[in-house]
């Protein structure tokens, strides 16, 4: 983990993270490191998180939850993959379904044929950088329409990218596993 970028608290965030940022800050009750860290980018940091929020509203809260998972558990990005278990479990959907969705299976028990599409079409963007899913991505048009379709793509390069600077500063997961002994 790099000591030389300098952690930043919440109030020396520039204003317009602070503004993009309070409601998950005071909701989570900490600023993650992952903020602390990307808050030197505001113009850019900023936009993203509201790339976010508009994806959010854009998709359905269990197929965003797909992508996160998913995204998080082929990255290696425990950060998130933690944080999305405990929403996923918040938002009702249950630890057995977050297990079906980390298993990545063709044929994961408790997702819906959507859920599955989603996660097939995240998985083959992952692994084969985007070319040659075409297959993939005509099965989510089907099943949840281009609009979503094109989301869930946009969805999957935000974790990506989530992941790419969570690993590169080798930052530890600020929740531990839903499945971790003891987690309630």
């Amino acid at each position: 983990m790099s000591d030389k970028i300098e952690r930043l608290e919440f109030d020396q965030l520039a204003p317009r993270v602070q503004h993009v940022l309070r409601a998950r800050v005071e909701r989570l009750g900490y600023l993650g490191e992952f903020f602390k860290c990307s808050g030197h980018q505001p113009d850019i940091l900023a936009p993203f998180m509201e790339m976010t929020e508009a994806l959010k509203a854009a998709l359905p809260d269990r197929l965003t939850e797909v992508v996160a998972l998913t995204v998080a558990t082929m990255m290696g990005n425990k950060y998130e993959l933690h944080q999305h278990e405990r929403l996923s479990r918040k938002l009702g959907f249950g630890e057995d379904w977050v297990a079906a969705v980390e298993q990545i299976s063709r044929d994961a028990p408790l997702m819906s044929s959507a859920e599955r599409a989603v996660q097939q079409l995240a998985a083959a963007l992952l692994e084969r950088r985007g070319m040659g899913v075409s297959a993939e991505l005509e099965r989510v048009i089907e099943e949840i329409g281009a609009a979503q379709g094109v989301a869930i793509m946009f969805l999957v390069g935000r974790y990506v990218t989530h992941a790419l600077i969570v690993n590169a500063l080798e930052l530890e997961p600020p929740v531990s596993s839903i499945f971790a002994e003891g987690v309630k």
